[in-house]
């Protein structure tokens, strides 16, 4: 007897030297000290307990001060165990929970039985083995058929009402204190959902979309206050998700990545000492728990024994089962009890919800003299042990799979920096939110795998291209918004070179890139081998396009061809960027896959248009395409230069059920076929539309007979506008009106002209571009001196004079004046390199004249040189020969 007085008298001396909170609740509860000094532990506990107080509030705060004090002396004075102390400190919690429940019910609904809402506790609470100073982690439900209403009142409010009165009984704080602090974001989807779940929808999230994590915490789930009977229907009805009979690999790779989040960026790694973490570092208390908790999760589900909240048991449970040695549960289990005994030492100094040992020294020399140590450095020598004995058997959980990414935070972080990664420890931390469950596409066992397998490759691309911090952002993009993509990473897990091409788009093509992140679906066009195979021809793109939509009505029809089309063009710039196709080539592809669209977009237009409008006789409507259209070279920002004819029928209107004359028809169809191929739509846009070659411009009418284009070609145009029509090609019509047009422009083609007067107008209008529309800079491929506009005034020039070479193809055109003797023979090649630059540039550098540094070898490499320097070298020369060449043909303008 007298010894258990000595050591009370004791504790409590302490406890006024070194714990200014106990010696000021010892000053508001004189009563709860006498008696534990004179009765001990048990006598002040259930005397703290047994308080009253006017109002439920201020009774809850009363019995929460002087349980502290009674509970915090129990333990100093070694009366009662850890377990003891955590069971009386969430004893108190449930019974709180359950008063402050009823409270707030009863101020809704006065004299309501407490049902049809209820607390279901996880974490420490859940296990029954709270802190001396912690938050109480809760999920709130609620039945929508049981849950007593005001008059004219809905479920869902009310719900959220009482929780919300609940948790400011709880929690706020007063003079007399407060109750506990209450954590609610371990809901479903906590950053969207209110506070108060119905159980139906919250049974229906574990049994379809919880993540791992979740499963993790419902180990130590149970009901703590409110309507216990829902509380258990809801727990017995989410049994098969947190207890899986199976086990297989997918529960396995689950618990490593659980572990890698559980050694997180805040203390991993950390070395013990003064501010280390008892609860998150290395070696610490959620090691521990973790470290239990994934032998339960693997076997539980087939062996219910191992089923027990509190880490201490479920150990026990653990060694009964086989899982564990003896010894390596002796060790955990003294690793706890000592870890969390000294966090419950740092709490009861200010009653702060701390868990990390101080910095000073002062400050660790009170904390070990409030636990009886002769001194901080004694304290912390006793402690770290056990740190020492748990951080290896983690180490098992986290240890890096054959192949994959550490799970560890630093580690991660490490290879990133590895790969090139510029800032890896964001990275690191971005990826572990991936793991978390923070992408929509990584929700499922089998996305997460093919995501990790194939992650090493994709980082790996992205650190090995100029811009690694851009490339991984816009990576990121993707993971977050696409909302199912396993096919896509398992695609790439089976095709490693796909992932690095992957990596080297985003690296290398902030075009395609940005792209990917307003439009992730464009990955699914990657899916499939025969996405990078060439158009093989505009009409069978077109027909394809036209099978896809046909049974479709007119707007879901342009939202489906939006996507065919976008899809090729996106797959053309992932083989332009990836080198094993020539530009040139890649450039046709462009104008094969544009001309698709057109007959496509065009036909349905037209057909849509008939329905109401009927039809004319005759040849009907014809597209011209002009410019690199017309020329079969686009770039992947190229615009679509269109003209649009008809011919013009002998009957005054069409025959349909609102009858139009043909110049109203034929411009309100042409103005719906522009719309349809530039318009955006949910599926996003498609192409710009330039139609301003068309006969006198904007001031035209945007679709002109046949007989008025001839007229006005032969008699009002401008040479410029004949030096367009040399890249002019039919790309839409009849037969017999495509027949017509190239009638028409070998008839324009065939006029009697002076060459030196072309060449003037030629020159004066190269000389007010320039005025208007200077070069960027000395990389400026089209605009600047020798660039690709003065290679095409020369050779339009030379064409509409000479009338050899009238391909609109420019690449035939020049071919055939050089061998007419009316060109250079190195404009073939200066020709062909600077359109392969121009077709790079728009992908690697769409808002510069130059790339970047590291994108400079990427370019060198596509166009077939050693190094940047060979490249700028040839570029430079054709550019002096393109820039003598137009020096000729203009200067034949001059006399």
């Amino acid at each position: 007897m007298n010894r258990g007085r000595n050591d009370r008298d004791h504790a409590w001396q302490r406890a006024e030297r070194h714990a200014p909170f106990l010696r000021a609740a010892a000053q508001r509860h004189p009563a709860i000290l006498d008696t534990f000094l004179s009765d001990g532990s048990e006598a002040a506990v259930a005397q703290a307990m047994a308080i009253e107080e006017d109002g439920i509030g201020r009774q809850l705060r009363a019995r929460r001060d002087a349980l502290a004090l009674g509970v915090a002396l129990a333990d100093l004075s070694g009366e009662w165990k850890l377990e003891q102390v955590t069971r009386s400190l969430s004893d108190f919690a449930d019974m709180a929970i359950d008063r402050a429940f009823a409270a707030a019910l009863h101020k809704r609904v006065e004299g309501a039985p407490l049902e049809g809402i209820t607390a279901i506790a996880l974490g420490k609470l859940g296990s029954r083995e709270l802190n001396y100073s912690s938050d109480v982690d809760l999920i709130l439900l609620y039945d929508p058929e049981r849950l007593p209403l005001p008059p004219r009142r809905e479920a869902g409010e009310t719900a959220v009402r009482i929780a919300r009165d609940f948790v400011s009984l709880m929690q706020e704080r007063t003079p007399e204190g407060y109750v506990q602090r209450v954590d609610l974001r371990l809901r479903p989807a906590s950053e969207a959902t209110p506070i108060a779940l119905p159980v139906g929808a919250a049974i229906s999230h574990y049994e379809s979309a919880a993540l791992p994590w979740e499963r993790a915490a419902f180990i130590r789930a149970r009901v703590a206050g409110g309507d216990r009977l829902l509380g258990q229907h809801f727990l017995d009805a989410i049994q098969p998700f947190v207890w899986r009979r199976a086990v297989d690999f997918g529960v396995i790779d689950e618990v490593r990545g659980i572990a890698g989040q559980v050694r997180d960026h805040y203390a991993s790694g950390q070395a013990f000492g003064p501010g280390y973490d008892l609860k998150r570092g290395r070696g610490g208390i959620r090691e521990i728990e973790f470290f239990v908790q994934s032998h339960q999760m693997i076997f539980g589900g087939r062996e219910p024994a191992l089923r027990e909240g509190a880490t201490l048991d479920a150990i026990a449970a653990l060694v009964a089962g086989g899982h564990f040695q003896s010894d390596d549960a002796a060790s955990l289990g003294h690793a706890y009890r000592a870890l969390r005994t000294a966090e419950h030492r740092l709490q009861m100094v200010a009653d702060k919800q701390t868990h990390s040992i101080p910095a000073e020294p002062e400050a660790i020399d009170n904390v070990a003299a409030l636990d009886g140590a002769a001194s901080g450095t004694a304290w912390l020598e006793a402690l770290e042990p056990h740190t020492q004995a748990v951080a290896p058997r983690f180490d098992e959980l986290v240890a890096e799979q054959q192949g994959r990414l550490p799970a560890e935070p630093r580690a991660l972080a490490a290879r990133l920096a590895d790969f090139g990664l510029e800032d890896p420890a964001s990275a690191a931390r971005l990826i572990g939110g991936w793991r978390a469950g923070k992408a929509r596409s990584l929700r499922s066992a089998k996305a997460r795998a093919a995501f990790e397998a194939m992650l090493p490759t994709m980082l790996e691309a992205i650190g090995a291209g100029p811009d690694p911090a851009h490339a991984f952002n816009r990576f990121a993009d993707i993971v977050e918004r696409v909302p199912s993509a396993i096919n896509f990473y398992r695609l790439l897990e089976a095709n490693p070179k796909l992932a690095r091409l992957l990596g080297r788009l985003l690296a290398y093509s902030p075009t395609l890139a940005r792209q990917l992140a307003r439009r992730p679906v464009l990955l699914d066009g990657l899916l499939d081998k025969s996405a990078f195979d060439p158009p093989h021809s505009a009409e069978a793109f077109g027909a394809r396009i036209t099978a896809a939509i046909g049974g479709l009505d007119y707007d879901q029809a342009l939202d489906r061809a939006r996507g065919l089309i976008n899809e090729k063009r996106f797959a053309l710039g992932v083989q332009l960027i990836d080198g094993e196709v020539d530009p040139l080539q890649v450039a046709r592809g462009y104008a094969e896959v544009a001309e698709g669209a057109i007959h496509a977009l065009a036909d349905r237009t037209r057909a849509e248009f008939e329905l109401v409008h009927g039809r004319f006789d005759g040849l009907g409507l014809a597209i011209l395409g002009l410019g690199r259209l017309g020329g079969e070279a686009l770039t992947h920002a190229s615009d679509l230069d269109l003209v649009f004819l008809y011919d013009a029928p002998q009957a005054g209107q069409s025959d349909g059920a609102r009858p139009l004359t043909p110049a109203d028809y034929y411009n309100r169809l042409a103005n719906r076929i522009v719309s349809a191929l530039s318009v955006p739509t949910a599926a996003g846009p498609l192409y710009d539309v330039d139609t301003r070659l068309r006969p006198q411009g904007l001031e035209g009418a945007l679709a002109v007979s046949f007989d008025a284009f001839h007229a006005y070609q032969r008699g009002d145009a401008w040479t410029w506008e004949h030096m367009a029509l040399t890249r002019a090609r039919p790309v839409y019509g009849r037969t017999g009106a495509l027949d017509r047009v190239a009638e028409l422009l070998g008839d324009i083609f065939g006029m009697d002209r002076d060459p030196v007067g072309t060449a003037r107008d030629a020159a004066i209008m190269r000389a007010d571009m320039e005025k208007h529309k200077p070069p960027t800079g000395p990389l400026d491929l089209k605009l600047g001196p020798g660039g690709l506009v003065d290679l095409e005034f020369a050779v339009h020039v030379t064409q509409l004079v000479s009338r050899e070479g009238l391909s609109p193809r420019l690449g035939e055109a020049v071919a055939a004046l050089i061998e007419a003797g009316l060109a250079p023979r190195s404009l073939a090649e200066d020709h062909d390199l600077l359109t392969r630059m121009l077709l790079l540039f728009r992908l690697v550098s769409p808002d510069s004249s130059s790339p970047s540094r590291r994108t400079r070898a990427l370019v060198a490499e596509r166009l077939g040189f050693e190094n940047w320097d060979e490249a700028v070298a040839a570029h430079d020369a054709a550019r002096h020969n393109i820039a003598d060449y137009w020096k000729e043909v203009r200067d034949a303008g001059q006399g």
